[in-house]
């Protein structure tokens, strides 16, 4: 856990290209730093949008590693070239001269228990994956479901001695617009270690998280499940559009520090780091004549037509901006993304593109 702090914190510690800033209006010249804070917490004191913070305070000497600050450390605002920046007050040493150890440990970039677990017990898995996947396909005791302790026999021979998770499928993900299957979630439900290696291997159940049942998918437990370290926050690219499928609580409104789905993974060019503005799309609504306009769920078969034919009787509503996501997890054909900065609740199916200065500062909305 505490390296995943560190490659956590890590990652917005490179600066991001020269942009210019707008701060937050009301916001601090100086902050103390306290216990429980994180890096997030402090930026958006300053910023709307926080993920921006390495050109805050990554650009200067005295915080030349961001993940190294402390409870306890007293944070300046200050103009270098013109630009707003944060530096940290320098300790004080008493004589004679020794060296000073900080109390505590650093504060994290952000709270790592809210995407920990889509690190280690969540996988999505694509049709080539899936089908090879061993399986679970009965165990030593009589029985439908495994608990810990029971020996579960496995279709495929897997290395002695070697510790693997065990997993359920759940949720199916199919494009919204192209309807292409996108991936297989596959949730652990427990982990186990091989004892006996053969054309069908034995594996003892360590720990539980779910009973394990037959059906149930065999993947080994990588150390690669944690954040890159160098990640850092990016825009995505041009023409990186895409759509929000799911969340993880499978309701349809995601808010801030929550994990949405979206429909762009790495063979999209999708990478960890890459943040997107998150739009509702605009809809068209149909002038009747009398001053009043349907809306899109409200429309008739003439009014569609009327639509359909755009006899100047249609308008198409603006996009309304909702929030920003930055990705944290990739596959194949989705990625993870945690909601960094919601002004409204994000909802599925909802547009994301590259994130432009017109949606940052206080004055947007």
């Amino acid at each position: 856990m505490r390296i995943a702090i560190i490659m956590l914190a890590a990652l917005l510690s490179l600066p991001l290209a020269a942009d210019t800033l707008t701060l937050k209006p009301g916001h601090p010249q100086t902050y103390v730093v306290k216990k429980g804070d994180t890096l997030w917490d402090i930026s958006a004191l300053f910023l709307d949008d926080p993920w921006r913070w390495p050109t805050l305070w990554g650009a200067n000497p005295q915080i030349a590693n961001p993940h190294l600050i402390y409870p306890g450390d007293r944070l300046n605002l200050v103009y270098l070239d013109g630009q707003p920046r944060l530096v940290r007050k320098p300790m004080k040493r008493m004589s004679p001269q020794m060296d000073v150890q900080q109390k505590g440990g650093a504060i994290p970039a952000l709270p790592l228990s809210v995407i920990e677990p889509y690190l280690s017990f969540q996988q999505i898995l694509g049709e080539k994956a899936l089908a090879d996947t061993p399986q679970v396909i009965g165990g030593e005791r009589d029985a439908v479901r495994y608990a810990k302790g029971d020996v579960v026999f496995i279709n495929e021979r897997l290395p002695l001695g070697e510790k693997f998770g065990i997993y359920m499928l759940a949720r199916r993900f199919v494009d919204p617009d192209t309807k292409e299957f996108l991936g297989q979630e596959a949730l652990m439900t427990a982990t186990g270690r091989v004892i006996e290696s053969g054309t069908v291997s034995r594996i003892e159940l360590l720990s539980m998280r779910q009973e394990v049942k037959t059906g149930h998918r065999v993947m080994a437990l990588e150390d690669d499940l944690l954040l890159p370290a160098y990640m850092m926050p990016t825009a995505a690219p041009h023409g990186a559009d895409g759509r929000v499928i799911a969340s993880d609580a499978m309701v349809r409104e995601i808010g801030p520090l929550e994990v949405a789905i979206i429909n762009r993974g790495s063979e999209d060019g999708a990478a960890a780091g890459q943040v997107y503005a998150i739009s509702k799309e605009g809809t068209e609504v149909v002038e009747q004549g009398n001053g009043e306009f349907v809306q899109p769920e409200d429309r008739r078969a003439y009014d569609e037509m009327v639509a359909t034919l755009s006899d100047g009787r249609t308008i198409k509503q603006p996009e309304v901006y909702r929030g920003e996501l930055m990705l944290f997890k990739t596959y194949d054909r989705v990625s993870l993304g945690l909601i960094v900065n919601g002004r409204h609740p994000v909802r599925l199916l909802d547009v994301l593109s590259r994130p432009e200065p017109l949606v940052f500062g206080s004055d947007s909305d």
